[in-house]
């Protein structure tokens, strides 16, 4: 199973977990067993035609996989995937 790094804004609807072991063969089923667990991050992740929202990036390693394929990016059993999410900010 790939292991999802879930980052800290959105732990609150992972019950505080970390990590997620997601069954899947590309990012796209990783995610969607993850939103499947984890209901209320669906919202925050993907869009209502289930694909990942403009502003969230994930990588499969090091890689974003806007340059490996999108989500069907082939994950393997120790593949790592990344959820980052935008951060607003700035000089106000």
């Amino acid at each position: 199973m790939a292991k999802i790094i879930i980052p800290t804004p959105l732990r609150k609807f992972t019950d505080n977990n970390s990590s997620f072991e997601a069954k899947g063969e590309t990012v796209q089923e990783a995610v969607l067993d993850l939103v499947g667990t984890h209901t209320g991050l669906a919202k925050h992740i993907l869009d209502d035609e289930k694909n990942i929202r403009s502003f969230i990036r994930i990588y499969v390693g090091e890689e974003d996989i806007n340059d490996t394929g999108g989500t069907a990016t082939t994950v393997a059993e120790n593949s790592v995937i990344s959820i980052v999410p935008a951060i607003a900010g700035g000089v106000a």
